[in-house]
């Protein structure tokens, strides 16, 4: 393993000059991180090997992209896009999979009894009384309520703590690191300067330390919703003054 001085070296290095045997050597050297995450989201219906392929593109894109004096370190910057990569890659390939009309039928007969039984009782019905009603194994049962209908992004949720509702696209985290789109990257420091203490706490926590937002709002003490707004006016106050 490279020390970390040089590991930084070898950044800059890429990033002026754009040589693929410096690219690969930072690629060989982080590889490990790429067969973990593979080796954590497997046997969940997905090869191994794919998902270690999406696992490897995502580091190179990693690599591409990594400015080290951004001042966070290059595993705790890349992990959580190859995680978000590796997720989208399983949101996609369930999407290509046909779910079983006979599991569809009942999953449609569970939501309409699964309202009306609620709005008689106040709770939903158990998966024994689904079965029951609905003449079928708990094994069917179960495999319908996984079956998941599409969601719509203008979809209005809540937060935790009450907050107004938003669109559902408002309060998803970007799997993806923002601050890859920004060129300048010292005018981009500058700028973050600017923010205000918690705008900087928000990109400190989400950014260099590579945290969720659900554990940003914890540390802040407010929810993850304040938190992903928070972020997406970060990110649309740092572009209009850097364009």
């Amino acid at each position: 393993m490279m020390e970390q001085q040089e590991i930084d070296a070898l950044f800059r290095e890429y990033r002026r000059t754009g040589d693929a045997e410096i690219r690969n050597k930072l690629v060989e050297q982080y590889f490990y991180i790429a067969e973990i995450l593979a080796k954590k989201f497997a046997g969940r219906g997905v090869e191994y090997d794919d998902l270690l392929q999406v696992a490897s593109e995502a580091l190179i894109a990693g690599v591409d992209k990594f400015d080290p004096d951004l001042g966070n370190r290059f595993t705790t910057y890349v992990t959580p896009t190859m995680t978000g990569m590796i997720k989208n890659y399983f949101r996609d390939y369930s999407r290509s999979v046909r779910v079983p009309r006979r599991v569809y039928s009942v999953a449609a007969k569970i939501r309409e009894f699964t309202s009306e039984y609620f709005k008689e009782h106040g709770t939903k019905p158990t998966v024994r009384q689904l079965a029951e009603k609905l003449g079928c194994s708990e094994e069917l049962i179960i495999e319908a309520l996984e079956c998941r209908a599409p969601v719509s992004l203008d979809a209005r949720v809540q937060g935790d703590d009450g907050e107004t509702d938003a669109p559902l696209h408002e309060v998803l985290a970007d799997p993806q690191n923002v601050f890859e789109d920004f060129d300048d990257r010292e005018s981009l420091r500058a700028e973050i300067e600017k923010l205000n203490p918690t705008e900087k706490k928000v990109v400190t926590l989400r950014f260099v330390e590579g945290k969720s937002q659900t554990d940003v709002g914890k540390i802040l003490g407010v929810s993850q919703m304040f938190v992903s707004r928070a972020e997406r006016k970060i990110v649309e106050k740092l572009r209009e003054a850097l364009s």
